[in-house]
């Protein structure tokens, strides 16, 4: 009996034993998936206030520049034929910038998410193009692409909205060109692209406003002052360096392919900027090319008999622009054959003084001229060989500039130390008249004491 009692104390002890063994282990378990749970649940906390945050922030961005947008007065003056686009200089309004370019954000609902990665330029939504034009009321110019619009910053800057002609397939080409290569060529001669939009089947290039429209409207509207000798060459100058750059300085080299007096721009300043680069490539040679694009009057003959674009291509441009600039004569009405007839009679080098724009009436330096135009024909040469290099058309500008300078601070020389002399000569006459006599009649009769000894 006692044995019996003994043998169901011992499994009850050992019923228990086993009993809280299990329930420390369940007990472990549950803490160790609390505290798996509990990590997991902080982190899905903290992942969320993330996104929360990023989520929030970006609506706050969009919403205050909206507002901004619904109140961006427009000027509806200062309208022009050309297409005003650009200026070297950008503003600082907003505090906001990208990383990658540093343009300020002006517009409202700029998404930075959608930052082109390839060309670093911002997309603009169409929605507030929309506002910011009047519903694209603004008229300011009509081009080849399309219809150009001013819009005007609440703090005083000025934007150009260049928008793709929904017919045209070749626009929208020029259009993804365009984009790609302004968002890695900056320079002060180049026009300078701030945005884009591609949305709602519209394609639109945004550009700050360049205050004095092309100089093809100079030298043709008479509603524009006329441009100045010293003027005209200043501005060859500064589109030559522009090209200049894109030739020696871009990497890859580009070549612009359509460089003409109506994609030329002029800022507040007068300084010329290149514009519009559509049909520009980086310099690589398609000879399969079937078509010819341009403009002709500007075209190298090289390139229409053999669809070979090269950088000599767009020195010949610039030579045609170089004797635009003389003559005031578009190529549409005969400027190259007015050049091959004068030049039979200069042989390429003097004598150019004949042909330069006669509403500059005689206002320019005759050496000037024909140091330009003996340049301008060598850039024209049938053989791209023969054409000098944008560099060299630098230094030969450069050069000429340099040199009406040093003319220029010498005759101002001149004419101090003459005035100068003038007034000492003067107030020695006044100081001393008596003496002034007094040597008068000495010499009278030195020179006759000599005439007696002969």
């Amino acid at each position: 009996m006692h044995h019996h009692i003994r043998c169901v104390d011992g499994c009850v002890d050992t019923k228990h034993k086993t009993s809280r063994k299990e329930m420390r282990e369940r007990s472990s378990g549950l803490i160790i998936g609390i505290s798996i749970g509990v990590v997991i649940g902080a982190l899905l906390a903290i992942i969320g206030l993330l996104c929360f945050r990023y989520h929030r922030k970006r609506p706050q961005i969009g919403n205050s520049s909206s507002r901004r947008a619904a109140t961006i007065p427009i000027r509806t003056n200062g309208a022009d034929t050309c297409t005003i686009l650009s200026d070297s200089s950008m503003g600082t309004e907003s505090s906001r910038t990208s990383v990658q370019t540093g343009i300020p954000v002006w517009f409202s609902g700029v998404k930075k998410g959608h930052v082109v990665a390839a060309s670093g330029i911002l997309e603009y939504s169409y929605k507030d193009l929309q506002k910011a034009t009047y519903n694209f009321t603004s008229l300011i110019g009509q081009g080849a692409f399309g219809p150009v619009y001013k819009a005007q910053m609440t703090a005083g800057e000025a934007v150009a909205v260049k928008v793709l002609a929904t017919d045209s397939k070749q626009g929208e080409k020029e259009f993804h060109t365009e984009v790609m290569l302004l968002g890695r060529l900056h320079h002060r001669n180049l026009v300078n692209l701030v945005g884009y939009c591609a949305e709602k089947g519209q394609h639109m290039l945004i550009y700050v406003y360049m205050s004095k429209g092309s100089l093809a409207s100079h030298l043709y509207s008479e509603n524009h002052e006329l441009l100045s000798w010293d003027l005209r060459v200043q501005i060859a100058l500064d589109v030559a360096r522009g090209l200049e750059y894109l030739h020696d300085g871009a990497t890859p080299p580009v070549i612009h392919r359509d460089i003409k007096s109506s994609n030329i721009l002029l800022d507040q300043s007068m300084g010329a900027r290149v514009a519009d680069f559509g049909l520009s490539r980086e310099d690589m040679i398609n000879r399969n090319a079937s078509n010819i694009q341009g403009t002709f009057g500007y075209l190298d003959p090289e390139y229409i008999s053999t669809r070979t674009f090269t950088k000599k291509s767009d020195v010949y441009s610039f030579g045609v622009l170089l004797f635009e600039l003389i003559a005031g004569r578009n190529p549409q009405q005969g400027l190259m054959e007015y050049v091959e007839l004068a030049a039979m009679n200069t042989e390429g080098k003097v004598g150019w003084e004949e042909i330069v724009d006669s509403r500059l009436e005689g206002n320019f330096d005759e050496q000037e001229v024909n140091d330009v135009a003996a340049l301008a024909y060598r850039c024209i040469n049938r053989s791209p060989k023969k054409r000098p290099s944008m560099r060299d058309i630098v230094q030969i500008l450069s050069r000429i500039l340099t040199t009406r300078h040093n003319k220029t601070h010498h005759r101002r020389d001149s004419s101090i130390a003459g005035d100068e002399i003038a007034l000492s000569v003067d107030e020695l006459g006044r100081r001393s008249p008596m003496n002034s006599e007094h040597r008068r009649l000495e010499s009278v009769d030195s020179t006759a004491d000599s005439l007696e000894q002969v």
